[in-house]
């Protein structure tokens, strides 16, 4: 891998009981940005049908392709009014939601290995990132068992291969607010989600830089 930082940002698309994934604009903004600290800096962006085949074939051909030296991914999390920060992907699937495709899980885990796998310490400067921004984030050891999960499991596998992603992290995001609010709590505006993610984006992009030096040390 050369040292200039490869980001790999993807969201999902719409899903039962989601016609509007708000994570799909969210990666095209991030797509979009301009900034001094990202000019040697290559983004590439993917928004994943909500399927296990799709995850299973797209990401190992995106890995190999972009060759990606750290994954931001995000995915929605209609229930949570906050942004959460996954710390760790569950090895569990659940067999009650079929996928974008009506594909059901028979089988309740994704391996028969561990319970869970650990994103790694880094998600609490990621954390840290989004929390200056003024928006509501906070840790979650609980990414579910559907597609998000899901992909932060196989992402967690894929930076433990040799010559895989130095890094990878999952952020839920919230519904966001849409035309005229409710009398409900107020839903966060994707102007201060992207505001978020940015930091977030630029925090993985520190962190990927640290992680390639420290591989040009040891090779040296």
């Amino acid at each position: 891998m050369s040292d200039s930082p490869r980001i790999l940002v993807t969201g999902f698309g719409p899903f039962p009981g989601a016609p509007f994934n708000p994570t799909g604009p969210l990666v095209a903004r991030l797509l979009q940005l301009r900034r001094p600290s990202l000019n040697d800096v290559k983004i590439f962006g993917h928004v994943f049908p909500v399927t296990y085949a799709d995850v299973d074939r797209q990401l190992p051909s995106l890995l190999a392709s972009h060759r990606p030296h750290a994954l931001l991914m995000f995915g929605l999390a209609s229930r949570t009014p906050y942004v959460r920060i996954e710390t760790r992907a569950r090895n569990a699937v659940t067999t009650l939601w079929p996928d974008a495709d009506h594909a059901r899980i028979r089988k309740g885990s994704i391996t028969g290995d561990v319970d869970a796998l650990a994103f790694g310490p880094h998600t609490a400067k990621l954390l840290r990132a989004a929390i200056r921004t003024g928006i509501d984030a906070r840790a979650s050891r609980d990414a579910g068992s559907y597609l998000c999960n899901y992909l932060s499991w196989r992402s967690i596998e894929a930076v433990r291969r040799a010559n895989g992603p130095r890094l990878a992290a999952f952020v839920h995001i919230p519904l966001l607010e849409r035309g005229v609010s409710s009398r409900r709590a107020p839903r966060i505006r994707l102007e201060e989600l992207v505001d978020a993610s940015e930091a977030m984006l630029l925090e993985m992009v520190k962190l990927a830089r640290a992680a390639t030096r420290t591989v040009g040390e040891v090779k040296n």
